[in-house]
Formats: structure tokens, sequence, C-alpha cells
């Protein structure tokens, strides 16, 4: 069974416009930040609208969430939650 790491946040909605320096940004007033991952679409080269934010701690990834969800950036409203441990595929 795997644990969910309530430090890792799963940010979706994100504008096609911004990039990881944009999220790391936006994030960073909240905690130190471990990680931040935008995916990317390995055709295009362009962002698909969602990623990652890794904090230090739990607590910094908990206030970012309660402030940031729902928040509009960009001219979208951004969604977070806590991110699902990847699951295996076969």
């Amino acid at each position: 069974m795997t644990t969910v790491d309530n430090s890792n946040l799963f940010v979706g909605n994100f504008s096609w416009n911004l990039w990881e320096e944009d999220m790391r940004e936006l994030f960073t007033p909240y905690g130190e930040i471990e990680e931040v991952k935008l995916i990317i679409d390995r055709m295009t080269g362009r962002s698909k609208g969602f990623g990652f934010v890794k904090f230090v701690n739990e607590e910094d990834a908990a206030r970012a969430m309660e402030e940031l969800n729902d928040k509009e950036v960009d001219g979208r409203e951004i969604k977070i939650t806590v991110a699902k441990p990847r699951e295996e595929r076969n």
C-alpha cells in the first residue's frame, strides 16, 4: 500500500501560457519548495495545463492549497489537491 505525501500538490487547470518558473513564483510565498514539475506535451512542447508542486513540509503545502485553490491565475481558476501516488501501469 502506498502512502499519500501531503506535501506534494497537484495543480490543475493551469494556463497553457505559464511555465514552471511561473508555478514556482506563485507558490514560493507559501514556503520552501522542494520541486516544481509542469507536465509538457511531448509532441507540441506545450504545457498540458497541469503539474505538481512539492513543498518541504506539509503545513506550507496545506496553506498554499487553502489560499490558492480556485484562485484565478492568468484567466483560469486553478484547482489544487494533494497529489495521489502514481499507479502502476501494465
